[in-house]
């Protein structure tokens, strides 16, 4: 089964993704920080099955930048889904290799996209 990594400090849009994404067939693991996503991608052996992180831009504490600046550390091949209502902020991912998707976004958009990034990852390793 696919394992993705979902990450919202927000309880509401973080419960609503967990659920549809669940329902589309994928195993989800949740954090509600920067900090608690990095400390999952650093246990195994969760970190080294997770095909897909999505994640929100704004968070307190670390963005979703932040996050995925510290995650190419850790990970550089991992796709990054951000979602975030604020289309400007693609720029601050220049360079990080990640997909954005803007607010609000369809279920049947997501669930494409994660879909989308598990054959890229397929078909490049």
């Amino acid at each position: 089964m696919a394992h993705l990594l979902l990450i919202d400090d927000d309880p509401v849009q973080l419960s609503v993704r967990e659920a549809v994404l669940r329902h589309a067939g994928f195993a989800v693991s949740i954090a509600t920080t920067a900090e608690g996503a990095l400390a999952v991608m650093r246990s195994e052996p969760l970190a080294s099955c997770l095909r897909v992180i999505i994640t929100d831009h704004v968070m307190p504490g670390a963005s979703g930048a932040d996050f995925v600046r510290a995650l190419r550390h850790l990970n550089q091949s991992v796709p990054v889904i951000v979602v975030s209502g604020l289309p400007e902020v693609e720029s601050e991912y220049d360079g990080l290799d990640v997909h954005c998707l803007a607010k609000p976004c369809p279920p049947q958009e997501l669930i494409a996209l994660v879909k989308k990034c598990m054959e890229q990852d397929t078909s490049s390793g």
